[in-house]
């Protein structure tokens, strides 16, 4: 995308002309769009009383999978109307450190195999009822920006002029480990993309596109189906793979 500076062009306009082309931007702008995959290995099934664990991947230091988005994906599950109670991430880490910190977090199924071989871990899992475990890897970040607002203060009073654009991606993967069978379930990819503006006619009006918000909602919903099933039933039998694309105008 070409970077354009638009000061010499909020100049030259009248203000009616620049209320005219925020609105239009307005109008046209402020949306997210979300794909979601879902690739299904297993059959999924919950009794009353199981709980499921929501974890992030942090392997790399420089993108890791954002606290608060893990924290969004857990409320957002814990607060449906299904019968899933999540334990908050913090809490489960904490109860079984030194297992699942940052360094040896198992990083793939087989090691928490191994991990269940020893009674002090298999107890305590019991004792939470931990039936899935959800492993989510990705982050959410600006990919490109254009434009830019200036704003001026003076003895006769003040205000800002412009407008500036940026664009967000969120990619996530989202890996549900059976503890029951020691076996990946399946796993669930979310990519949403939005654009924010922000035009300033005296007083900057930021329309953002909640793009981590939507990301976060997006999975906890598929991640509900999945386990849970539409219909709210204990047993989802219908191995499938399917591409959900959802546009949202949020501003």
């Amino acid at each position: 995308m070409k970077h354009i500076t638009y000061n010499h062009l909020w100049v030259s306009l009248k203000p009616r002309t620049l209320i005219i082309f925020a609105l239009a931007h307005f109008l046209g702008g402020c949306q997210t769009t979300t794909t979601v995959d879902e690739y299904r290995v297993t059959n999924t099934t919950f009794a009353e009383n199981d709980t499921i664990v929501v974890l992030g991947r942090r392997h790399d230091m420089g993108k890791d999978t954002e606290h608060d988005f893990i924290q969004c994906v857990g409320r957002t599950i814990d607060n449906s109307s299904s019968h899933l109670r999540v334990i908050p991430e913090a809490e489960f880490v904490d109860a079984l450190y030194p297992w699942f910190e940052i360094s040896t977090a198992p990083m793939e199924v087989a090691k928490l195999g191994e991990l269940v071989k020893n009674p002090m871990i298999a107890e305590k899992f019991k004792e939470l009822r931990i039936r899935y475990f959800v492993w989510i890897d990705g982050f959410t970040e600006t990919t490109d920006s254009a434009g830019s607002v200036t704003c001026i203060v003076g003895p006769g009073g003040g205000g800002c002029l412009g407008f500036k654009t940026w664009d967000d991606e969120a990619n996530y993967e989202a890996a549900i480990w059976d503890l029951s069978n020691i076996k990946i379930a399946g796993k669930i990819n979310t990519e949403t993309a939005g654009t924010s503006f922000v035009p300033a006619v005296i007083i900057p009006i930021p329309l953002l596109a909640r793009v981590k918000a939507t990301a976060c909602n997006a999975i906890a919903t598929q991640l509900l189906s999945f386990i849970v099933g539409d219909t709210g039933n204990s047993t989802c039998n219908s191995p499938a793979r399917d591409r959900i694309r959802t546009p949202h105008k949020e501003c």
